[in-house]
């Protein structure tokens, strides 16, 4: 079975059929990595979904800094939720980190999909609400716990990351600079 299948095989059960269809309405693409998916200002049309690789959101604000919303390894969907949802330009940039297999469904065979099987509205409404519960956390994280915590808990949703991704983006996601991430990760390695 894909793990696309698989993904939604966790929340939703499909007859074979039904699988069928939904597979024949997504397009899988290789991408190299620096590609970017997706530009600020641009409508989203697709969701993404990472049967290989790394991929980032983000935004460039007007001092030019980057800030990194989320990462999506294999397995997870990303896009830019309120560009998709409202099919008005967004902010977000989306880009492929490591080489990468992408599944992408548009949002109009989305749509016809939610038609010809109702439950997949019950597996894309899980997800958004999934999204939600951890954009809230984040936020609330980044209020309330010190910057090492921040790391920590990094640490545990991105186990895999650590490794294959630049420091600068992991300073960038928890919210600090290089610099200052570069020491606390220094001080960390010698407790």
């Amino acid at each position: 079975m894909s793990l696309i299948l698989q993904n939604i095989t966790k929340h939703i059960a499909l007859t074979r059929e039904e699988e069928l269809l939904f597979l024949s309405k997504t397009e899988t693409h290789t991408f190299k990595a620096k590609t970017i998916l997706l530009n600020s200002g641009e409508i989203c049309k697709h969701s993404y979904f990472v049967n290989s690789g790394i991929l980032r959101s983000f935004n460039i604000n007007d001092n030019i800094v980057e800030h990194i919303l989320t990462f999506a390894c294999e397995g997870w969907w990303i896009g830019d939720m309120y560009s998709l949802i409202s099919q008005k330009p967004g902010n977000l940039f989306i880009e492929v980190l490591e080489d990468a297999e992408i599944a992408m469904l548009s949002k109009e065979n989305q749509e016809i999909l939610y038609a010809e099987i109702p439950k997949l509205e019950r597996f894309f409404r899980i997800l958004t609400e999934n999204s939600l519960v951890a954009n809230q956390e984040r936020l609330m994280d980044n209020l309330s716990l010190s910057a090492e915590e921040r790391f920590e808990k990094f640490c545990i949703r991105y186990p895999t990351l650590l490794q294959k991704v630049p420091q600068k983006q992991i300073a960038s996601y928890i919210g600090v600079t290089p610099e200052f991430f570069s020491k606390m990760k220094s001080k960390l390695l010698r407790q």
